[in-house]
């Protein structure tokens, strides 16, 4: 009864921080999250590196020529852009189901609902790290050099991660209370994929469309593959981030803070 009661009135902060200290259960949830969904496997997860690289293969001469852009500069912009992009979407997407995908846990006991965000995230990353790897051969195809500047896409990343993991908490929270919100995420994010340079490169925009890049998986997406490609992202870029990061932070704070112990009477 005292464990319970001290749950119950437990702060905001700590609250979260019990959730997020617990790698060793969001890591092994997640973990099991891949083993199961490609048990009975030969390939196993490197299905994710197979078929994301036969995208980016057919799509790569294809798309450079509809562009009439040379194919050594426009392959590596591609092949980043689609794995970045595949990336944030599954964040998104997964985010809007990370409570109600782990309600057979939430209604047994008691759980921190951020250990369940900590969960979609790292099921999310260990996917992106069998599709980056896509990105080596590319690159050096291409004759891409790297340089220092390159070391600025781990700022970047963690950047990435932080508003994931608020974006996160208040998608999962949203979602969970109203479900249709869902399906207005997911239509939201295919709409943004091509309002993104995902598939076209920025210096094709007209001037007076260059409010596109404001868009903040425009701004991220700019962060981290500039750097991959030798090149230096844009400084409004990392103010646009700063920015969208201090707002994200602060709405999930809030929405985390009020109903983080009603989640498990919307489930």
């Amino acid at each position: 009864m005292s464990t319970a009661h001290s749950n119950l009135h437990r702060s905001p902060w700590a609250d979260w921080w019990e959730g997020t200290r617990r790698t060793d259960i969001w890591w092994t949830l997640a973990w099991f999250d891949i083993v199961l969904r490609y048990r009975r496997s030969m390939l196993g997860p490197l299905w994710l590196t197979l078929s994301m690289g036969a995208m980016i293969g057919g799509m790569g001469p294809l798309y450079s020529s509809l562009f009439g852009t040379e194919l050594s500069k426009f392959f590596p912009h591609l092949a980043l852009g689609i794995i970045f992009w595949s990336f944030f979407a599954s964040m998104v997407t997964d985010a809007c189901t990370a409570f109600i995908g782990s309600s057979n846990y939430l209604k047994q006991g008691y759980f921190p609902i951020s250990l369940f965000v900590w969960r979609s995230m790292a099921r999310n990353m260990i996917q992106f790290a069998h599709h980056i790897v896509l990105y080596i051969p590319v690159a050096w195809w291409a004759g891409i050099s790297l340089s220092s500047s390159a070391l600025l896409v781990v700022p970047a990343f963690l950047l990435m991660l932080v508003n994931a993991h608020a974006l996160g908490i208040a998608v999962g929270l949203v979602c969970t209370r109203f479900r249709d919100v869902t399906q207005i995420i997911t239509s939201v994010m295919q709409m943004l994929m091509f309002l993104t340079p995902v598939f076209w490169l920025p210096e094709s925009l007209p001037g007076r469309a260059q409010y596109i890049l404001y868009n903040p998986f425009a701004q991220m997406l700019d962060l981290l593959r500039t750097p991959l490609m030798g090149g230096v992202a844009s400084t409004h870029s990392w103010w646009g981030i700063a920015g969208w990061t201090v707002v994200s932070l602060v709405a999930s704070s809030l929405l985390f803070a009020k109903y983080r112990r009603r989640v498990v009477y919307w489930l």
